[in-house]
């Protein structure tokens, strides 16, 4: 058995080959002398790998096992083709055959390992992750896997380390990475919606440990993370006051309404109208509003929309409500509740005031119907006529208005419309009448509306002399009552619609007269207007006090002389008249009966009261009349100061007898007499008495006064 073992391999290799062992022994074969070779991937191998032996008479080849393209035979040499990439290709093999007249003969292969080098950076599968994170997410939940951040990187058993680096400033306090070589990122501390909705990162990964390790290769990617808000907050009535940024301190309102009245209107009420939000805004859910309790008599409606409160019956007396009011969300997954106060209080039914009694308004001649009227102070906006009920603001909006006289204008609201085309230059006065439909109050206000061709002025223009200008209707007053006119009829009544001209004043120039040509057309801004009023008022302060120490200065001995001849009730300072106060302030004493034989007497000097500076020459100042002879008493005249005014200053002076009859038509002008000292004025002294300092009874009548 051990035999034929030991001749089997003679045998085989003699079947084989067709020879004998004899001449197996003489045949040449191909070989080398080395058949595995290890390159370094990126390596330029310029030199040949091996030196193949090849008998004579044969030759050797690369067979098509051999890697494509890797390998070349120059000679009895064999070459690398190529730079070798580890991550294309780990092991390059060729394989070389050896024939003889197109047998083979030899079968040689030859392999090249090549070794992995660190010449590939790291790559995400991503350049900018976006993800969306839940407002409640628990503190140390991963929120993103490692299986999602991870690198990938081509070089064999390459460590990866990873860093998370903020591009929001203080996103890091509340994610972070697992470890530095797991990219898990998690979460560190409670979220916030309000506070950080969103954060941002840089994820960055290198192959080394170190930075400074040659060589190393790095990659950067993007990570955003959205805050969903999740609901973890009540709605909350407006406006409220946030205690620690999480929890609103909301408000409570407060209003009041008349005692049996229904007000049309959602209530007025403070702070605001009733309206709460949703506590996260970022999920904003609607609110449903209802009235959880206290409304009694359901004297009270809630629109379950908008909160509007309003009154669906009048309260009979006055009370006070306290409405609780629920706020709750569409998903009915959370609500709160708040107090309304609504106080019933009786009215006093007082009417609709106007803060203004005339209103100016501007449009533009030849406007059409239905063209909003501007007002004269801002000719940019519409000219609103608003009422205000003194007692309840809640009534301000059940207040109507109308134009009661005029046919060319109507309100809609507060604005006044035009109905027509306007085709007449000049001012047009409407009546307003305010009309409150719940206390049925009125009040009533004028507008000034100027028809133009010219643009709006920016303030209230004063009429022209001589153009037609309508005459504003009193306000609150009655129109039956028409004044006289020159012909002894009654003045014409304007109808509605029409401007009533006024007179030329007696300063028009002739230009400015009907025929003399119109009239120049000048406006002064308000500015002009005080900057002259201003100059004018300092002008008569200085003249008022020059006037004041002129006669302190010259006639200051003599006041204080007669102060104590004045009558008891206190005299007014300067020189104005008494006699022509009105006559629920006119204060005349009833003249004594007259004497049938009595006869003036002549007066004892006495002192002239002085009499202000004037025009009037020396010599021409008129005594205080004097007593008349008829009936031979001082006290049978008395005397009456007319509006006439003495070229020499003061008013003349009327003289009645009281034993005169009343057909008796007589008037008798004195010469005045010339006082030394001066001339008393004819204004001063005690009416009711009919005589003062400067005037006995004896005296004559003075210059320029009437005896009748």
């Amino acid at each position: 058995m051990g035999s034929w073992a030991l001749l089997w391999p003679p045998l085989l290799l003699t079947g084989l080959l067709g020879r004998s062992p004899g001449a197996v022994a003489q045949v040449q074969y191909c070989s080398v002398n080395k058949s595995f070779f290890e390159v370094e991937e990126n390596t330029n191998v310029t030199e040949p790998l091996v030196d193949i032996h090849v008998p004579e008479g044969q030759e050797v080849t690369l067979g098509p096992l051999s890697t494509p393209f890797a390998f070349r035979i120059q000679g009895n040499q064999l070459f690398l083709n190529v730079s070798p990439d580890y991550e294309e290709n780990s092991l390059l093999e060729a394989q070389l055959l050896c024939q003889s007249a197109g047998t083979l003969v030899t079968q040689l292969r030859v392999f090249v390992s090549v070794l992995d080098v660190n010449d590939n950076a790291p790559e995400f599968p991503f350049t900018t992750k976006e993800i969306r994170v839940e407002e409640d997410t628990k503190v140390n939940s991963t929120v993103i896997p490692e299986t999602e951040l991870q690198a990938k990187d081509k070089d064999k058993d390459d460590l990866l380390f990873y860093t998370l680096q903020e591009a929001t400033a203080g996103a890091s306090d509340y994610f972070s990475l697992v470890g530095v070589n797991y990219p898990a990122l998690r979460l560190d501390r409670p979220l916030d919606f309000y506070e950080r909705p969103n954060m941002a990162f840089r994820l960055l990964v290198r192959d080394t440990p170190e930075e400074n390790v040659e060589p190393s290769h790095t990659a950067t990617a993007t990570l955003v993370l959205n805050v969903v808000p999740a609901d973890l907050r009540p709605p909350w009535f407006l406006p409220c006051t946030f205690s620690d940024g999480y929890v609103c301190i909301q408000a409570q309102y407060h209003g009041a309404v008349p005692t049996g009245h229904t007000l049309p209107s959602p209530l007025v009420l403070r702070p605001g109208p009733i309206y709460a939000e949703d506590g996260d805004r970022g999920i904003n859910q609607a609110i449903i509003y209802s009235i959880f309790s206290g409304n009694v008599n359901s004297t009270f409606v809630i629109h379950r929309d908008s909160g509007n409160l309003t009154m669906a019956r009048s309260v009979p007396r006055a009370m006070t409500f306290l409405l609780l009011v629920k706020g709750q969300q569409a998903d009915l997954a959370r609500y709160s509740v708040t107090q309304v106060t609504v106080e019933a209080v009786a009215a006093a039914g007082s009417p609709p005031r106007f803060p203004q009694s005339l209103y100016r308004g501007t449009v533009a001649l030849g406007a059409g119907a239905g063209v909003v009227v501007k007002d004269a102070a801002a000719p940019s906006q519409p000219l609103r006529v608003q009422a205000r009920d003194p007692e309840f603001s809640d009534l301000n909006s059940a207040i109507t208005y109308r134009i009661t006289n005029h046919s060319h204008f109507r309100m809609e609201g507060e604005v006044v419309l035009t109905t027509t085309t306007l085709t007449q230059a000049g001012a047009f006065y409407a009546e307003v009448e305010a009309k409150n439909t719940v206390t049925s109050g009125t009040a009533t206000t004028v507008i000034e509306i100027q028809v133009s061709e010219q643009e709006p002025p920016s303030t209230a223009q004063t009429p022209e002399p001589g153009t037609s200008q309508p005459m504003p209707p009193g306000v609150g007053t009655s129109t039956s009552h028409q004044p006289a006119t020159p012909g002894g009829g009654t003045a014409q009544t304007p109808e509605p619609g029409t401007s009533l001209p006024m007179p030329p004043s007696r300063n028009t120039p002739s230009s400015a007269m009907p025929g003399g040509g119109p009239s120049e057309d000048k406006r002064f801004s308000v500015v002009d207007m005080a900057a002259l009023g201003g100059v004018l008022g300092a002008l008569l302060l200085l003249a008022l006090l020059g006037l004041t120490v002129l006669v302190h200065k010259h006639y200051g001995s003599r006041l204080k002389c007669c102060s104590g001849k004045a009558p008891q009730e206190p005299q007014p300072s300067g020189y104005d008249n008494q006699a022509f106060l009105p006559d629920d302030e006119a204060n005349w004493a009833p003249a004594p009966s007259p004497t049938s034989d009595a006869k003036p007497a002549e007066a004892p000097p006495t002192p002239a009261e002085p009499a202000p500076p004037g025009p009037a020459p020396p010599g021409s100042a008129p005594e205080a009349p004097a007593a008349a002879v008829a009936g031979g008493s001082p006290a049978a005249v008395r005397s009456i100061l007319t509006k006439e005014r003495r070229p020499e200053g003061g008013y003349k002076a009327v003289w009645f007898g009281e034993d005169i009859g009343a057909e008796a038509d007589v008037v008798v002008l004195n010469t005045p007499t010339l006082d030394v000292d001066g001339a008393s004025d004819s204004g001063s002294g005690d009416e009711g008495e009919g005589a003062g300092p400067g005037r006995g009874p004896h005296d004559e009548p003075g210059g320029d006064d009437s005896y009748i």
